[in-house]
């Protein structure tokens, strides 16, 4: 929703415009059929009397013409001033609104703490705040293009508006206190400069960045990139797995709908599930019976991934299932252990 206000003040500019657009037409009717000129000269005559510039008439006015002046100049005065009052009001409102709205962002931002950081809302930075507010994570967007800020600022999306290349708009950020950035700016050289930046302000956090080369992928692992993504071989690998395997592909895709009430693939720590002081197992956990969810992957505290794991499985501390179910079934497992 935009501001009430700014709205408010939008009408009555429009209100404004109409009535000079009357007035107009009613001055030129006026100076055409009142006092005989011509169409131009009636035009004249109007935007010379609304105006108040003191130029001659074009010809000496009679009585009804004198009558007809003096109430056309009465009232373009009251139009004209009403006018230029209210865009006057608008513009002043309207900064002020926006700083106001700034500062209350930012302030916002300085009290958040392991978000993410989306650099670039273009066409991949918005699928990842998609997926994002689908699973209800907090993040910010770096974007340096205002009406790109202005369109997308009323859904309720926390934006800086800035070059990510610079360190300033990453500390606005609050790259300081994030645990993830997203890269997806359209320029390689412009990701490693903001990879390379990130890693030298936040040694710990994770750094995802999108490479349009091949060329690209080394360069910025080199510069602190955890995962490098290639959007165009992802499409590419999609489209031939399409060919190959595609009710298995269509399967997939289908774990990865984005929308409310449809997340049907989660990943939950260890930690979050018991107390591991004292160590279970996914036999003794059973979130199979509690929850209806089946855990069909297991990270240890050493990354290393183990595919549909035995039910004896351990779950030490620093470990991460993965677990598979219908949305009502995720939904019940986060309600339950009360995952954020």
């Amino acid at each position: 929703m935009g501001n009430p206000l700014l709205k408010l003040f939008r009408s009555r500019i429009y209100t404004a415009l109409i009535m000079l657009l009357i007035i107009m037409f009613i001055g030129v009717l006026g100076y055409r059929f009142i006092s005989d000129y011509s169409w131009v000269d009636a035009a004249y005559m109007t935007v010379i009397t609304i105006t108040t510039v003191g130029f001659a008439e074009v010809n000496p006015l009679d009585t009804q013409s004198k009558i007809f002046t003096i109430f056309l100049i009465l009232a373009s005065i009251v139009i004209v001033g009403y006018a230029i009052t209210i865009i006057t009001e608008y513009i002043l409102n309207k900064n002020n609104f926006e700083n106001i709205k700034q500062r209350k962002m930012q302030k916002l931002i300085n009290n958040m703490s392991n978000h993410i950081i989306i650099c670039g809302f273009g066409r991949n930075g918005k699928q990842a705040a998609k997926k994002l507010l689908a699973y209800k994570k907090s993040f910010v967007i770096i974007e340096r293009d205002k009406d790109i800020i202005e369109k997308f600022q009323d859904e309720d999306l926390l934006f800086v508006h800035g070059n990510a290349n610079e360190d300033e708009t990453l500390f606005e950020a609050g790259i300081e206190s994030a645990n993830t950035l997203i890269s997806a700016l359209p320029s390689d050289a412009d990701n490693l400069f903001v990879v390379l930046s990130a890693r030298q302000i936040n040694k710990t956090m994770s750094i995802i960045s999108r490479a349009s080369q091949e060329t690209s992928y080394n360069k910025l692992k080199l510069a602190g990139a955890n995962n490098v993504i290639s959007p165009d071989r992802i499409g590419g690998d999609h489209m031939a797995s399409l060919v190959v395997i595609p009710d298995l592909v269509e399967f997939i895709d289908n774990l990865g709908i984005v929308g409310e009430q449809n997340i049907n693939i989660e990943e939950v720590k260890v930690e979050q599930l018991y107390d591991v002081s004292v160590v279970k197992t996914i036999r003794q956990l059973d979130l199979r019976r509690q929850t209806g969810c089946s855990v069909i992957g297991f990270k240890d505290g050493k990354g290393e991934y183990l595919v549909n794991p035995e039910a004896d499985t351990k779950l030490i501390a620093g470990s991460k299932i993965i677990v598979l179910g219908r949305p009502e079934q995720i939904e019940k497992l986060n309600s339950e252990y009360n995952i954020a």
